[in-house]
């Protein structure tokens, strides 16, 4: 299970499983729009592009948009 832990004010951020080898990278411009990807750490894909406010709001869409990818 991944635990999102991400500020708002960062631009990039990646989590890794290290038990599945699953990773879940995001990254920002604006620190508003969030693109998630999820993959490996050799490949991955855009699944998502997230929207937020603060660091709640964040974590939690990042739980949402991954969790049907990320069947751990």
């Amino acid at each position: 299970m991944f635990k999102f832990d991400m500020h708002i004010d960062q631009n990039y951020a990646s989590f890794y499983h290290k038990e599945s080898g699953k990773a879940v990278f995001v990254d920002s411009f604006d620190n508003e729009e969030f693109d998630v990807r999820v993959g490996t750490l050799r490949k991955s894909e855009h699944i998502a592009t997230v929207h937020a406010s603060n660091d709640d709001e964040l974590n939690q869409k990042l739980n949402e948009a991954t969790s049907r990818f990320l069947c751990l």
